[in-house]
């Protein structure tokens, strides 16, 4: 078990004090937001001009806060070398999770991002020999990617753009589980800060040169609306919620946690609907129940058992 993993044994024994769980709960629904935020963004910049403003505005701010608090930043040269692939990996899975929101709706972005509890569940399987599938997980793994089908199969509002962009957005995702696996293997190494504020800070550069050289347009217009979707993408997710999950993480746990990671796919489906205006068909709720259901099923934590 890696250093982020480790939690204390009442806190595992115990599950969440109440603050803690109501933390949790009001973070997941934070991110399952982002996807909307992004499209609203999208509407007045390059694609890959908000990526590049919005994780090098967020590895700025990190990295000021570590600075005034005293968190331990530097890297030796091993550090380096290992984390320098998670910021190549770190800005081509974000280039096509935010290519493909262009395309799709942020329901369908919500959903398909949410398969990557099980891509990397698979991928871990393969790669790490400490951390094999259970039926229990395999269960979990059916229901998640039935609901991930059900959206590509879905005819109502399914143009090929859409279509196009749903590929982008599960090829991101497949890309993000190879990145987390890796992450796994060299994690025990580092401070949940610097695995936060690198990639950031070596993928935003890179998202500002194709920004330059690859949006048609980088800043097609910028009001208030513009304004607000970018800072709840810096700001509240990818800043202030990147550094409460990881300290929540470090006292309590990845496993207390995750028994929350449901909500996140509610949220951001039915944020789309309410401020974008995107149908909910039969379809999309299905894959909302399927998707749910599996991220319960593969982060139920057993009852000790009684002695």
């Amino acid at each position: 078990m890696n250093e982020i993993e480790k939690t204390t044994s009442s806190a595992s024994g115990q599950g969440l004090p109440p603050t803690a769980a109501l933390s949790s709960l009001f973070l997941c629904i934070l991110f399952g937001a982002n996807a909307v935020a992004i499209k609203i963004s999208l509407g007045g910049l390059g694609v890959f001009t908000s990526a590049g403003l919005r994780f090098g505005l967020a590895a700025a701010t990190i990295w000021c806060w570590a600075r005034l608090t005293g968190k331990p930043l530097s890297l030796n040269r091993k550090q380096r070398l290992q984390l320098a692939p998670l910021g190549l990996i770190f800005f081509v899975q974000l280039s096509l999770f935010y290519l493909g929101i262009d395309r799709t709706t942020a329901s369908h972005g919500t959903l398909i991002t949410n398969a990557l509890p099980f891509v990397v569940m698979v991928l871990a399987h393969v790669f790490l020999v400490d951390d094999r599938i259970s039926w229990r997980k395999v269960g979990g793994l059916v229901l998640g990617f039935t609901g991930v089908v059900l959206l590509f199969i879905d005819s109502i509002g399914l143009t090929a753009e859409v279509v196009q962009g749903d590929l982008l957005v599960l090829l991101a995702v497949v890309v993000w589980g190879s990145n987390a696996v890796y992450s796994k293997r060299i994690i025990a190494a580092f401070q949940p800060l610097q695995f936060t504020v690198y990639p950031m800070l070596m993928a935003a550069p890179l998202f500002l040169m194709c920004g330059v050289f690859v949006d048609p347009v980088m800043i097609k217009h910028f009001d208030t609306t513009i304004a607000a979707a970018l800072f709840y993408q810096t700001f509240v997710t990818a800043a202030f919620g990147m550094v409460a999950w990881n300290t929540l993480i470090k006292r309590y746990g990845a496993t207390a946690l995750h028994a929350f990671v449901f909500v996140m796919p509610i949220s951001g489906v039915t944020l789309g609907v309410l401020l974008l205006g995107e149908p909910l068909t039969v379809n999309l709720v299905a894959a909302i129940i399927f998707v749910s259901l599996g991220l319960l099923v593969i982060n139920r934590r057993r009852p000790p058992l009684s002695r």
